[in-house]
């Protein structure tokens, strides 16, 4: 769990991740079926990334059992990743794929029915605990059910009562586990709950006790953060933080946007992870600090950054590098006309210098946000 150097002296928090101390906040990209396209585990270490979400439900679904039975460190060895990891249970999915019915199946207190492959598959909060034990992450995050936005108070307090009992079922079949395999208390990873309940506060209030009570490392942000005007939700955020103890480690669940996460910080989370640096790389959208350099960025200014689209004809003939303000491989080596060329003929080492490059902003935005 996080706490202070220095007997509190100091400011900075820190958290034991596997074997690594790492100071806090986080950021962690989704590598959702391990890995992030278009850039290898290597380039993902280049960007200064501390560590990588992979998505319990889609490796559950894709990456058969015994393939991880031949790597000792689990996920970690199979994709040579040497940093820290998170493993997500799926909630979201669970959430887009079976209840939107993009998968055909069905969500009950006993779990997930769902068809994969023209095959019934079963998902319930034991198996995502025990499949996330052989993946041997650093951070579990237990099964919950994922409040829909749109959900009515109904709705939204079934999705918690679900959310409750598949978190006592979470950490039941998390200790066995931990018992069988005689994992002590310093060497076991993370176990991390998430508090849903949508919009209703009182849910979200209650929701959040509750889960206490039972006894978790830190709760994560779940559910939908964005409200129906475009606002992200800082009175959710800050209610799961009132309502936490202050050694918890807080987690917001697919918080991505650099003022999002900087406002989350302000209120006491931790860790984040989101799909959207790499995502938007992908479609050639970059992240780019407003200054001249490292040392000049200053996230107290409203237009701390901005966004820098390659593709846009104006910069064909243009030799500048795409930022002063940072050391990644795109920025050394390559200008804005080079980058313009990679795009344009559609080389998939354009999407590649792109997160790269995205990557690296992001764990500057951490970096900085670690020395205030």
């Amino acid at each position: 769990m996080k706490y202070f150097n220095n007997g509190g002296s100091e400011k900075m928090k820190y958290s034991k991740f596997g074997k690594k101390v790492l100071k806090l906040p986080l950021f962690f990209p989704d590598a959702t079926r391990a890995l992030i396209k278009t850039i290898d585990s290597i380039d993902i270490k280049n960007t200064k990334t501390p560590g990588i979400l992979v998505n319990t439900f889609h490796l559950f679904n894709q990456l058969n059992q015994n393939i991880l039975s031949n790597f000792e460190k689990g996920i970690r060895e199979f994709m040579n990743w040497q940093g820290a990891i998170i493993s997500d249970s799926g909630g979201f999915q669970v959430m887009s794929l079976v209840k939107r019915k993009y998968l055909n199946g069905e969500i009950s207190d006993q779990g997930i029915v769902y068809k994969n492959n023209n095959k019934t598959t079963v998902f319930t909060p034991e198996k995502s605990i025990s499949f996330q034990m052989l993946l041997k992450t650093d951070l579990l995050v237990v099964l919950d059910d994922f409040t829909p936005p749109d959900s009515t108070k109904k709705i939204a307090k079934e999705t918690v009562e679900r959310t409750l009992g598949w978190a006592r079922r979470s950490k039941i079949e998390f200790e066995k586990i931990c018992e069988k395999q005689k994992i002590s208390d310093k060497r076991r990873p993370y176990l991390i709950a998430v508090v849903q309940g949508g919009d209703y506060l009182d849910l979200r209030k209650k929701c959040t006790q509750k889960l206490v009570e039972i006894g978790f490392d830190g709760l994560g942000y779940g559910g939908w953060p964005i409200k129906k005007n475009g606002e992200f939700n800082y009175q959710v955020a800050e209610c799961i933080s009132e309502n936490s103890p202050k050694k918890y480690l807080l987690y917001g669940l697919g918080i991505g946007k650099p003022e999002d996460i900087i406002g989350c910080v302000n209120l006491g989370y931790d860790i984040f992870d989101c799909v959207l640096p790499t995502r938007d790389a992908r479609h050639g959208r970059l992240y780019v600090y407003n200054e001249d350099s490292i040392d000049k960025i200053d996230l107290k200014k409203m237009n701390f950054y901005s966004f820098y689209d390659p593709i846009k004809n104006i910069f064909s003939d243009d030799k500048s590098k795409i930022s002063k303000a940072c050391d990644c491989l795109l920025c050394k080596n390559y200008s804005k006309a080079y980058l313009y060329h990679l795009f344009k003929t559609g080389d998939l080492s354009a999407k590649r210098l792109a997160t790269i490059h995205n990557l690296r902003f992001y764990s500057i935005l951490m970096e900085k946000l670690q020395q205030t």
